[in-house]
């Protein structure tokens, strides 16, 4: 397991004293933040031609160490793999047919999206761009729905149907997750 510094990342949501869902719930604000400005440097790319691959680079580091090593690592070994267990065909389908085939996808556009930025970096023709900004986009606009179904169902789900005390647990594991890959 390699040892991921979130250092380099500002203004990461401090969830100590939060339950486990309250803390994804926190993360979820962050990662649409960089969301956001995602979006934002595609319109620029777009719109001027602004291009930096640097910039690009540190979105797919953001998104691999924070918004997946830390978050969705975290949800799937402590939250996830719980329900998974213990909450029967509902969980199921809702974990590993839509909250885990989404994290997938998501890691397959940030591959993507990498390539994509180091190749327009060295060719920036019209081609290359639309693929940068069709990659980074597909990630943006999935990421969102992925949020929005995490906080209005999954997450809902798992606060009726998880016992407050294997919340406690729950949450316990959570704060003392080590980020992996």
């Amino acid at each position: 397991m390699a040892d991921i510094d979130l250092s380099e990342f500002p203004d990461l949501p401090d969830t100590k004293g939060m339950d486990i869902v309250d803390a994804m719930l926190a993360e979820h604000d962050r990662i649409l933040i960089e969301a956001d400005d995602l979006e934002r440097m595609c319109r620029d790319l777009v719109a001027t031609g602004a291009f930096n691959v640097g910039d690009f680079d540190y979105k797919v580091r953001f998104i691999r160490e924070f918004s997946d090593a830390a978050h969705h690592r975290k949800e799937e070994d402590v939250l996830y793999s719980y329900m998974l267990e213990h909450l029967g065909q509902v969980a199921e389908n809702l974990i590993r047919h839509g909250m885990l085939v989404d994290h997938d996808r998501g890691r397959a556009c940030v591959k993507r999206m990498e390539d994509a930025a180091h190749v327009y970096d060295a060719d920036p023709s019209v081609e290359n761009r639309v693929e940068l900004v069709s990659w980074a986009m597909e990630y943006v606009h999935l990421i969102r729905a992925h949020v929005q179904r995490e906080n209005t169902v999954a997450y809902p789900f798992a606060r009726r149907s998880i016992d407050p005390a294997v919340m406690a647990e729950l949450t316990a594991k959570a704060q003392s997750y080590e980020p992996h890959f």
